[in-house]
């Protein structure tokens, strides 16, 4: 006769999960309750015109060397009101900032020597929360981001110079305008003045003729 103890035993194994999967209907309602709160980047006033991948590098002076600051996203960003343009780069991870300042029509960008995917410019930056003198150096995957950098960090370089021209220039005509009323101004207070010293005039000599007695006649 044939043992049937392998058959219990699989039947005792099959009904094991069911056991496990068993659903007691408990709920249990969480310890802290987490409130959604709205986080500002600072760039909520500003387009991005520029949005690439990229690793970034500054020049330690002391050290003679390169040293990397973080691998994320390089933006140029400007700004809706003012139309500055300003650029940014954070880590990818930690969203530190990498680089953060304005491109000012003094700046140029220049192809890093013996790397056509990889650029350099000179910036006075503000990332570490204090305005520094910087040497940066930006290495992206294709020389055609590079080369896509470069052409807008120049042509919002050169905008900014026109800009800055027109507002020079606005300035300037501001300037004359005002010099123009005032001179006006000037002029017809002038005027205003001078006729009433020319009746303090006639009415001294009409007074100086009533005084003067008639000449005896001969």
């Amino acid at each position: 006769m044939a043992s049937t103890e392998p058959e219990h035993e699989h039947r005792e194994d099959e009904e094991a999960p069911a056991g496990e999967d068993e659903d007691t209907g408990a709920q249990v309602a969480p310890i802290v309750k987490l409130e959604e709160v709205a986080v500002s980047t600072g760039e909520e006033d500003e387009d991005a015109i520029l949005d690439l991948k990229s690793k970034l590098y500054r020049f330690d002076k002391d050290g003679n060397q390169w040293k990397e600051r973080g691998a994320g996203t390089v933006k140029l960003l400007k700004h809706k009101e003012s139309g500055k343009v300003r650029l940014v780069m954070r880590q990818s991870k930690t969203l530190k900032i990498c680089a953060n300042h304005l491109v000012l029509p003094t700046m140029s960008v220049q192809e890093h020597a013996g790397n056509d995917k990889s650029c350099v410019w000179h910036a006075t930056d503000f990332a570490d929360g204090e305005l520094k003198d910087e040497l940066f150096c930006i290495r992206f995957a294709s020389v055609e981001n590079c080369k896509t950098f470069m052409e807008m960090f120049q042509e919002v370089a050169e905008s900014q110079e026109s800009k800055e021209e027109n507002e020079d220039a606005t300035v300037a005509a501001d300037a004359l305008e005002k010099l123009s009323v005032e001179g006006k101004k000037t002029e017809e207070n002038a005027g205003e003045e001078a006729p009433a010293a020319t009746k303090n005039e006639e009415t001294k000599t009409d007074t100086d003729k009533k005084g003067e007695k008639p000449a005896p006649s001969t």
